[in-house]
């Protein structure tokens, strides 16, 4: 074989191998392997350090971390190079909003004008990007009124998002509402979210607003509704939960975390110590206190280091 030949085939190989580690480590990316996606990344990096998609994916994966300065420092970088990418600005503005959350006021100051720009400028870039004009919503209601924070603002943002999606438009002006302490302008809202979009997320966003404005009756309801439309076992611990902190409906709470415990599973996100935990609560509330003991003592054998469980059986032994 020719000189030629040879060092094309070679280069042609060398090509591939680069190319399968890139695909690997964004197989681990999108299976949330997010160490062993950064390692290979980071090698990938070295040989391709202009390579705008291999960093984009770092800066996510320290986002992911809370590494703010390290993602800052990719997205800005991104930005520099790409001004017309509506999400590198977005994350850009983004990371940069996270990190002054996580810092003194004064130095979040600094960061205000900086975050505005550059969530501004991807949502004029992109007129359908959801999540920069949600973060707009976000930045301007919470942002007090002194420094630039403005409903007026917030609410145009989510008339954006109706035009885009009717029902994150009703999720951001139940939000607004919410913040700005007009609970049945919110409830409203998010009742219109449900009839529009029907997702668990619209049903936990009403089920919310009814446990911080104290009426859990409503909260329950409005989950054991959810619970027909969407069989998700992640909401019977919701609905056992919110009956044991509010001791109500002893019945129904102790039903749903039995099936909780019996249907579990990682995908459900509470460990099945909470729904034991939650047990014993309810079962202190209606005086079964043997019964209470045994719940409780079940969690702590699966967490010895439950801190709520162990006051919890305090109380419990105190009945």
């Amino acid at each position: 074989m020719n000189r030629p030949i040879l060092l094309f085939l070679l280069f042609i190989s060398v090509s591939l191998t680069a190319q399968n580690k890139f695909l690997a480590a964004e197989a681990h990316f999108i299976a949330e392997e997010y160490q062993k996606a950064k390692a290979l990344f980071e090698t990938y990096l070295e040989n391709h350090p202009d390579h705008a998609k291999t960093r984009e994916y770092l800066g996510d994966i320290a986002s992911y971390a809370k590494d703010w300065d390290t993602a800052i420092d990719y997205y800005e970088g991104l930005v520099e190079e790409d001004d017309t990418n509506a999400d590198y600005h977005f994350k850009y503005g983004g990371s940069m909003g996270m990190k002054a959350l996580e810092i003194s006021r004064i130095r979040a100051l600094s960061y205000i004008g900086d975050i505005k720009r550059e969530l501004e400028k991807a949502a004029k870039l992109d007129p359908n990007h959801i999540e920069a004009r949600w973060a707009l919503v976000e930045f301007y209601i919470q942002l007090p009124g002194i420094i630039g924070g403005s409903e007026k603002k917030a609410i145009r943002f989510a008339n954006q998002l109706a035009k885009i999606s009717p029902v994150d438009g009703h999720l951001a002006q139940g939000y607004i509402a919410e913040y700005s302490k007009r609970p049945e302008d919110a409830e409203k809202h998010y009742k219109d979210a449900i009839t529009v979009g029907g997702s668990v997320h619209t049903y936990e966003k009403l089920s919310n607003l009814y446990e911080t404005t104290d009426q859990p009756d409503k909260a329950i309801r409005t989950i054991e509704t959810c619970l027909k439309v969407h069989d998700r076992n992640a909401l019977r611990y919701q609905i056992g939960k919110i009956a044991a902190q509010y001791n109500l409906d002893a019945e129904l709470g102790i039903n749903c975390l039995q099936k909780y415990i019996e249907n579990h599973s990682v995908s459900d996100g509470v460990p099945k110590d909470w729904a034991y935990f939650r047990l014993a609560q309810i079962y202190k509330n209606i005086g079964e206190k043997e019964t209470a003991l045994q719940w409780i003592d079940k969690a702590l054998r699966d967490r010895p280091d439950f801190k709520e469980a162990k006051e919890e059986r305090q109380v419990i032994l105190g009945l």
